[in-house]
């Protein structure tokens, strides 16, 4: 079977580095916000270009911290893109905010820049942009969105470590951003691991102190806080694959860019992508096809595993009873039809070729995606 993704292969490539990090953090003697946490903010923050980056216990609650800083809560809305995961949505809920659905781009996936300002109402507080499968959203339009509204942007780089958006990178592409290290993540931990990056001074203040029990000072609580702070043991994980980010992310795109030039099936539509192959880091390579379901068992039958990301749209989802009345079309098309197949930086290249031919020869009687 070709894996989805070999998350202990990925990280057998750092073990003995992974150990010896492992091995200064017990060594230490210091275990929460210690040197690792504060070195890996360093690091991080200079990667993605920002003044600032907050280490955090995951991606949603990176989100939620930032919502949480900029004083968003009951009776604010939040735009947010109808085509997510459901933690971009879920962090918008935990303040208290109204999550309102805005429909994607269907050559992008991302937020469609041009139904926004539909959207938008006096109890618009931000915008909140996810950064989907390894792409950066078309950042400029919303930018001036927001500042004609007076609006945050805020993004969700949970799955766009190092992606690029006319030369910046995601976590500076906005008023502020939130991560995930999830270990499948191009840039994973080895547990859940998050961070907020920003330019704002006040903003990573407050947030340094709502992550730590709303504390700058120990026993001297400011705000009404939270335990959301990243381990030390997780930092120094990450500070090691930090350093290999970027050519993880070059293996992604070497494997996309065979795909784009060599899978060739009426039956299967390819991610579209004008001239920015380089920019996105391809965190996840999703197809499309009119009978996702035959795909899949076709796939699975010739030892291929794939996911699909994702089944049920976030205002499908039983958690969101209320939106299930509400219509989508293009975030429903998409969920209907997407399925992501393998790519990752320790696939080989016969597993590359054995998927492109498997997949070539794929057939649905009548069946073309448009």
């Amino acid at each position: 079977m070709i894996p989805f993704l070999d998350l202990k292969r990925v990280n057998d490539q750092y073990a003995k580095e992974l150990k010896e990090a492992s091995d200064r953090v017990i060594s230490s003697g210091w275990y929460i916000l210690g040197k690792e946490v504060q070195a890996f903010e360093e690091e991080f923050s200079a990667y993605c270009g920002t003044k600032y980056c907050i280490g955090v216990s995951n991606g949603l609650d990176a989100l939620k911290l930032i919502l949480k800083a900029y004083d968003i809560g009951l009776g604010d809305e939040v735009i947010v893109p109808s085509n997510t995961y459901i933690a971009s949505i879920l962090a918008i809920s935990e303040v208290g905010a109204k999550p309102i659905l805005v429909e994607p781009d269907l050559d992008t996936y991302n937020l469609n820049p041009n139904l926004i300002k539909a959207s938008i109402t006096d109890s618009t507080k931000a915008i909140l942009v996810v950064h989907l499968y390894g792409r950066a959203a078309d950042m400029d339009p919303i930018n001036q969105i927001a500042k004609d509204y007076n609006l945050k942007v805020i993004e969700d780089g949970a799955q766009a470590h190092g992606a690029v958006y006319k030369s910046r990178k995601t976590g500076n592409l906005g008023d502020a951003a939130g991560f995930s290290f999830y270990p499948g993540k191009n840039l994973g931990a080895l547990g859940d691991a998050g961070a907020v990056t920003t330019n704002d001074k006040d903003l990573a203040d407050k947030i340094r102190a709502l992550r730590n029990y709303g504390s700058h000072i120990k026993y001297e609580n400011i705000y009404q806080g939270y335990n959301n702070r990243l381990d030390e043991l997780q930092a120094a994980f990450l500070r090691v694959k930090l350093a290999y980010l970027d050519a993880e992310n070059n293996a992604r795109r070497d494997i996309a860019s065979r795909y784009l030039n060599e899978i060739n099936n009426k039956h299967i539509l390819l991610p579209n992508t004008p001239a920015e192959l380089n920019e996105n880091v391809w965190h996840l390579f999703t197809i499309r096809t009119i009978d996702r379901e035959k795909l899949q068992k076709y796939l699975a039958e010739n030892d291929i595993q794939t996911i699909i990301h994702y089944p049920i749209a976030p205002h499908k989802q039983q958690a969101y009873v209320d939106l299930n009345i509400l219509s989508f079309p293009i975030a429903e098309k998409i969920h209907q039809e997407i399925i992501s197949i393998p790519i990752s930086s320790v696939q080989n290249t016969r597993d590359t070729d054995a998927i492109i031919s498997i997949i070539n020869n794929f057939n649905i009687e009548n069946g073309v995606v448009k």
